[in-house]
């Protein structure tokens, strides 16, 4: 039996280094909010040398180092990108893992002599453009378990015998760790020569397993990303036929074998591509793309209508056409679904369904909805998603029933300026002119101060209107119309502050 080889490889400043932008010579740091305050997630090489730490308060990485640049860390976009160099590994081999979130193992057994050997097949990869292009950072460890291989390109420095690696390399808890080294064990090899039985009595059938699969004693689990063929459905003709209604019913008669093959794996395509082969050698391909998993005939025959319907040159089939394909090349799990007797699933469905059809019809870039976003500045708290793409965004925040609703439904995007007067340079307003139109103030809620967000000014990714505190108030005048105003800017921050309307209560 032929000895199995693994390479792991480590990319480890990948998020950072994913988003920091090109020759940028600042330190650099990912942030997101944990426990109510911005922490450090992850850093670039500068950063870590630097001193500074995966999990330190944002405020005090600012205090020590006033010029450090952030941005929000984006753990999906992450796993994306990761998935993305996973898929070019398999040039390499077929038998790719993900070790998420910033390392993949490869099974490079018999494959090695195809670039000369592994060290060359190792810079090979090392110098592939995926790595080389987007400037990130890898380290690769050759070994002949995967569990080891990971082990010594995470805690190697340099080292290729397992049994010199510190106890770290295990990945117990670290009241486990500091048990081992209190015993006295310093590394792999020390705890290999004690009894099996005896580390797992005192430190947990865990730290067994972790040892034996480092020793290559038993196998770590490994679940190798797979390129999936697309399901494929075709129908030839003895004679090219070239009648709508035939190839219609062609393609009826082979959404029914689709449907039929999906149902029996508990799927439903997101994405369909029909494919006309003319008879003088010319394809024609439509494509379409659902919001949620389908394998209805009905609908996809509906939204292939709405395609055709809106293509600029109709679809000519010359001399008729001798072979139609049919291809699912995206599916997603799918079960029976069921009505409930609030009607609530089919008002979900049907959305989906309408969705569907405005995108093919008028592309999907046209059609978004919004979604909440993580920022206590007005404008910046939603952000526009593809509905085609995003079918179940996150919940709004609401307030309680009982509460008034404390933003309007209409904003203004930028706010609107207006001319106010106050009794007081830090009061509400009197009365505000906006439009040519003088709106007496008879009552006034607030303020309600808005910081800026300044963890971005260093980035340059303030609006027209950023930088500087906003006090907003709910305000009615005489006729009973309700607005919301803010002053831009504190006294103390400018000599003037100018006042905006940024909406409209209903």
């Amino acid at each position: 039996m032929t000895a199995r080889r693994h390479l792991a490889l480590w990319f480890p400043f990948l998020p950072s280094e994913r988003v920091k932008p090109l020759g940028e010579t600042n330190p650099f740091a990912l942030v997101e909010r944990q426990a109510n305050a911005l922490r450090l997630s992850a850093l670039c090489p500068l950063a870590a040398r630097n001193g500074l730490a995966v999990g330190m308060p944002l405020a005090n990485a600012r205090a020590r180092f006033p010029q450090l640049i952030t941005a929000p860390h984006d753990r999906q976009a992450d796993h994306q990108e990761l998935a993305r160099l996973a898929t070019r590994m398999m040039r390499f081999t077929p038998l790719v893992t993900l070790d998420p979130p910033d390392g993949l193992l490869l099974d490079i057994t018999g494959c090695a002599h195809l670039w000369g050997g592994e060290e060359a097949m190792v810079d090979a990869v090392a110098s592939d453009a995926a790595v080389l292009d987007a400037g990130y950072s890898l380290r690769g460890a050759l070994a002949d378990h995967a569990a080891a291989a990971r082990a010594l390109v995470r805690y190697g420095r340099g080292q290729r015998d397992v049994r010199a690696l510190p106890l770290a390399a295990l990945e117990l808890d670290s009241d486990a760790t500091r048990g081992l080294e209190r015993a006295g064990l310093k590394n792999i090899g020390d705890l290999a020569t004690r009894p099996m039985a005896a580390i797992a009595a005192r430190f947990g059938q865990g730290a067994v397993v972790a040892l034996r699969r480092l020793l290559g004693e038993e196998a770590a689990p490994t679940a190798p990303l797979r390129n999936m063929a697309p399901l494929r459905f075709e129908r030839s003709f003895a004679e090219p036929v070239a009648l709508q209604a035939t190839i219609a019913a062609c393609f009826r008669d082979l959404l029914l074998q689709a449907a039929q093959v999906l149902e029996q794996r508990a799927l439903g395509g997101r994405a369909f591509r029909l494919i006309l082969h003319r008879s003088d050698g010319l394809r024609q391909h439509l494509d379409i793309t659902t919001s949620q998993p389908t394998r209805d005939p009905a609908p996809v025959l509906r939204l292939f209508d709405e395609r055709i319907a809106a293509l600029a040159d109709p679809l000519d089939p010359g001399f008729g056409y001798d072979r139609i394909t049919l291809l699912v090349p995206a599916t997603q799990p799918l079960s029976a679904r069921q009505s409930d007797l609030t009607g609530e699933g089919e008002e979900d469905h049907a959305l989906a369904d309408l969705v569907d059809r405005l995108s093919t019809r008028l592309g999907a870039e046209r059609i978004y909805r919004l979604a909440p976003r993580d920022s206590h500045i007005p404008e910046r708290s939603q952000r526009r998603l593809p509905a085609l793409h995003h079918s179940t965004p996150k919940p709004w925040p609401a307030p309680d029933r009982e509460e008034v609703p404390l933003r309007p439904l209409l904003l203004f995007d930028p706010p609107q300026p207006v001319t106010a007067m106050a009794s007081v340079p830090d009061g509400p307003p009197l009365r505000f002119r906006w439009q040519g139109q003088l709106h007496e103030v008879v009552l006034a809620e607030g303020p309600e101060r808005i910081a800026p967000e300044w963890w971005r000014l260093p980035q340059g990714h303030l609006t027209d209107h950023g930088g500087l505190t906003r006090d907003y108030y709910r305000v009615e005048n005489a006729e009973g119309n309700r607005f919301w105003l803010f002053r831009h800017g504190l006294y103390q921050e400018r000599h003037n502050p100018a006042w905006y309307l940024h909406g409209i209560f209903a």
